[in-house]
Parts: C-alpha cells; structure tokens; sequence
C-alpha cells in the first residue's frame, strides 16, 4: 500500500518542486472572458475589458500559410490536428503549472500521460536554471490596451525572466515562432509597466510528443526590437477594430468626448490609437537617439585614433 507521502509525489508528476517561492510581486487577478459582440477572447482585470495578446496577434497576422497547410491536408483533418494539440498543450501546462505550486495533480487519459511526460522532459532540462518563482499562470495588463496570461515568472540565472511553455508537433525554427516572441514582449513590457519591474529576458520552452526539447531565449536588443514589432501589431490591430466599427456603427456625438473615467472599460478606439501612436513614437525616438550617440562615439573614436604610418 502507497504511503501519503508516496501518492502526494506520483500525483505531483512523480517530481518534488526544489521551486522556491518570492512574493515580491503582489499579482492581480484577471478573468478570462468571451466578448459576447466580437466572439474573441478578452480579460476583465482591474475595472478593464482588454483584448487578449493572442486575439491581437490572431486578427493581425498573415493567414497565408495556414490556409494552404489546411488546403493540403483537409479541413477535417486539420481541426482534428488543431484540436489534439490544444488539448494536449493545456494538459501540459497543467502539469507544470501543478508541478511548480507543488500542488498534486493527475491525469490518467491517454493525452494527460503523453503531457505528463512532455512536462516532465520541461522540468528536467528547463526548470533547472529556475531557483526562485515569482507567479504560474500570471495574468498581466498594459491599462487601457491589453491583457494576457503568461505561464511562469521567475528569476532564470539570477535574471529576471518570463517563460512560456509551448506544445509542438515537431521541432521549431526561430523563424517560424515570431508570435511566440511577440507574446513574451508583450508580457515583459505589461509587466515592467504595472509592476515597476525590469524582465530582462524571456525564455519559450518547447517540447514536441516524442520529448524533443527547444528553449529559445530573447533578452537585450532583441528583445527591445520584439517589444516594438508587438506595439505595431497592435497600432494595426486598433485600426481594424476601429474601421470594422466604422462600418457597423454610425458615429454618435459622445465618441468625440474624452470621458474623465480613465478605467472605463468604454475607451473609444481613437484613444487607444493615439496611446499606441505614442509608444511607438517614444520607442522610435529612443531607437534613434541611441543610434546617434552610438555613431557619435564611432566617430569619436576614429577622430582620436592615430594614422598609421605606411611604409616607403
């Protein structure tokens, strides 16, 4: 017969967390809706209605290569696919969401096992570098713009970092997951905002059915660059909803008035353009003043460099 002990750590994935956790940030809670007119997901968090990173990167992002893999394969088998994945994927975060509380769980489907051992692959190789956790399956807001849920933030050597958990059939190639950078962005810059933070780096962890593992990490620069690609996505993403609106909805007199309820969960599009123009102005010229003093110092140093003497 098991112990308590024994069947407390086969339902805790057969692993004991070693996670330590930091409750240096206070996280507020956000529920996960669907918007009864648009049919897309959105948050309510902290008196907002805010569309959901994916719902963004879904409306704004070229449909071309999924329609030819569903016209190759079949609409019924591609649902079937999508399905699966989806199914499978939130069964692993399950577990690794579990697995960091170190709160049991267990599922003995036959999809629940295949994910048991997905996550166990993640915690093996992944989680290893983890020593402190902040927050599982964080909900985190920009005010006024948009809302998601990032799966894990912590201190990843010594670094403060969000971390993504992702699914895959097969293996990735960096130029396939643009949307996953650009989620991992858009968490880091919500977080750094409400928070006060400075995540300086986002780490993606993939795992695949036959427990191949990839960790794509983005920090510096680069992450920066992801930030800015995100804040246009979603500039383009406020100008659809604001022309679908147009077509739909003559304009009343109240749409022109800028209310005094800066948490009216009724912010007119016009605003929400205007705060994206305005990120990514201050972004632009913050890109560009950094280039400049960087040019400035190149010329600097080659002003002060001695000719070299050539030889007769």
């Amino acid at each position: 017969m098991m112990s308590d002990e024994d069947i407390a750590e086969y339902h805790n994935i057969g692993k004991k967390s070693k996670l330590k956790k930091n409750n240096k940030y206070n996280y507020i809670e956000g529920k996960q809706i669907t918007d009864e007119e648009s049919g897309t997901r959105v948050y309510e968090v902290n008196n907002y209605r805010l569309p959901s990173v994916t719902t963004i990167l879904g409306a704004t992002k070229n449909q071309q290569f999924l329609k030819e893999w569903k016209a190759k394969v079949g609409e019924q088998e591609a649902e079937r696919i999508k399905n699966l994945s989806s199914r499978r994927g939130t069964a692993m975060h399950k577990f690794l969401e579990h697995y960091v509380t170190g709160v049991g769980y267990d599922d003995l489907t036959e999809i629940g096992q295949k994910a048991k051992t997905m996550a166990e692959k993640v915690i093996d190789v992944g989680l290893t570098p983890i020593d402190e956790w902040y927050g599982s399956e964080v909900t985190l807001y920009y005010p006024g713009l948009y809302a998601g849920s990032t799966d894990l933030v912590c201190l990843h050597n010594g670094v403060e970092t969000v971390v993504d958990f992702k699914q895959s059939n097969r293996p990735k190639k960096k130029e396939w997951i643009e949307d996953y950078y650009l989620q991992i962005a858009a968490y880091a810059m919500a977080h750094d905002y409400v928070y006060g933070s400075q995540i300086k780096q986002g780490v993606i962890m993939v795992c695949t059915p036959d427990l191949y593992y990839q960790e794509f990490k983005v920090e510096g620069p680069e992450l920066r660059r992801w930030k800015h690609e995100f804040l246009k996505r979603l500039d383009m993403f406020h100008e659809l909803q604001h022309d679908e609106k147009e077509k739909t909805t003559p304009m009343k007199a109240e749409d022109f008035n800028d209310g005094s309820d800066r948490k009216s969960t009724r912010l007119n599009q016009s605003r929400l353009h205007l705060v994206c123009r305005l990120l990514l102005e201050k972004k632009n010229k913050k890109n560009t003043q950094t280039q400049t003093k960087n040019n400035t110092n190149k010329k600097k140093n080659t002003k002060n460099k001695l000719p070299v003497p050539t030889q007769k």
